[in-house]
């Protein structure tokens, strides 16, 4: 596994990494998700963007399809860090509420509660679930 780092508009590097399609990845992708933030000095968005990516990498490793993800860190704006999952499953994710006796089921509905903005993108390929995190200004 390698990251790779791309330049933006923005001026600061995005971040990626494929990571394979398993549960043990959501720990990879949190640590991508803070070790951007920290690049960016945007260490309050760390910790809420750890939360959401594990929440997206959790919703692509139960759902998607083929063997890996592909995880996308990028600084949107001077204060908005968008993470992102990238899976090859075009089935687009549901918000949905849970029933109490249900262990699973709320991933989404903490990410919208976290994030300032989230959303699917589809590809001809697949999809991109993304997430919004909005720092202070």
């Amino acid at each position: 596994m390698t990251v790779t780092t791309t330049s933006r508009p923005t001026g600061h590097p995005g971040y990626s990494e494929t990571l394979p399609r398993e549960p043990e990845s959501a720990a990879t992708a949190r640590r991508l998700v803070r070790a951007a933030c920290a690049a960016w000095h945007l260490d309050d968005l760390a910790e809420e963007g750890a939360l959401v990516v594990s929440e997206l990498v959790a919703n692509a490793v139960q759902h998607a399809r083929r063997e890996s993800i592909r995880v996308v860190v990028e600084r949107a704006a001077q204060d908005v860090v968008r993470v992102a999952v990238a899976d090859l499953s075009r089935e687009r994710p549901v918000e949905r509420e849970a029933d109490d006796d249900e262990e699973g089921g709320r991933g989404l509905l903490l990410v919208a509660a976290l994030a300032a903005d989230w959303g699917t993108d589809e590809r001809h390929w697949g999809k991109v679930v993304w997430a919004d995190l909005e720092g202070v200004k």
